[in-house]
């Protein structure tokens, strides 16, 4: 049976839609599979729900809240070090796990920012449409550049959807958990910074053919280098779409245009 909870009126400015259901909260600490020498980090503790039962299960766990009154109530939790502040601005602590229901808003910049720490794995809820692009496969409506950025560095697997009405307040739509598993990259990129850069332009025009997904590119990018790779790809590579290519291939793109930009600003 779902949990009951205060149901005052919570902050909607910080996304948050707080999980109720015991049966699922229960599931998630099974797909984490915490042990008790493990430090967990969980983000958006909200009411508490999923911290009191990660508590007991682990050797330390720190949980990030924006809310301030939450965070007080979140403090009372035996074995809890909370973080007071915005997880986009908070220095996360080391941690092997990352166990959260996440504030909906945040998902994909908190995502990437997981990416940049060492840890074992996280079990995440999302929004049910994010987690479905996060996952999603090339040439489909749902393949974006979260997809091709996620699959450079992570293994996404979606464990299990989840009803809106598992959460209060009860949100628009439906949720998923979803496993994420650090990994090295999965391909080879000449300059990082610059592939994520090159995916962003790239799909600001996800369904052009490729030629003018390129020249639109261009004006966020150098140039003279796009049309430079224009002229050296085949004319059948170009009528292909954005949202049409694999990660593979649009790293080797990605590669291509950074060599011609070297050649034209002389590496610098």
């Amino acid at each position: 049976m779902p949990r009951e909870v205060n149901r005052r009126k919570h902050k909607a400015k910080w996304g948050q839609h707080f999980l109720v259901d015991d049966q699922i909260i229960d599931r998630i600490l099974s797909y984490a599979d915490v042990q008790p020498t493990e430090t967990i980090l969980e983000i958006g503790g909200g009411t508490g729900n999923l911290t009191r039962k990660l508590a007991l299960r682990c050797y330390k766990l720190s949980v990030i809240e924006a809310d301030w009154q939450l965070a007080e109530k979140l403090r009372t939790i035996p074995g809890v070090e909370v973080l007071h502040g915005d997880a986009l601005r908070v220095e996360f602590p080391p941690f092997d796990k990352t166990v959260s229901n996440l504030p909906y808003q945040i998902s994909s910049e908190v995502t990437f920012k997981l990416l940049k720490y060492p840890f074992v794995c996280g079990v995440l809820m999302y929004q049910r449409e994010f987690a479905e692009r996060m996952v999603a496969t090339p040439g489909t409506k749902d393949y974006s550049r979260l997809t091709v950025c996620l699959s450079y560095r992570s293994q996404v697997e979606v464990i299990e959807r989840v009803a809106r009405t598992a959460f209060v307040p009860r949100p628009r739509v439906d949720s998923a958990i979803v496993k994420l598993i650090p990994v090295k990259p999965r391909f080879d990129v000449l300059d990082e910074v610059f592939f994520h850069d090159f995916v962003r332009a790239l799909f600001t025009q996800r369904r052009k053919r490729l030629k003018a997904a390129l020249m639109t590119a261009a004006r966020l990018l150098n140039a003279q280098a796009v049309d430079e790779l224009i002229a050296k790809l085949p004319p059948r590579c170009l009528l292909h779409r954005p949202y049409e290519l694999s990660p593979e291939e649009i790293a080797v793109l990605s590669d291509d245009l950074f060599s011609l930009n070297q050649l034209q600003t002389g590496g610098a």
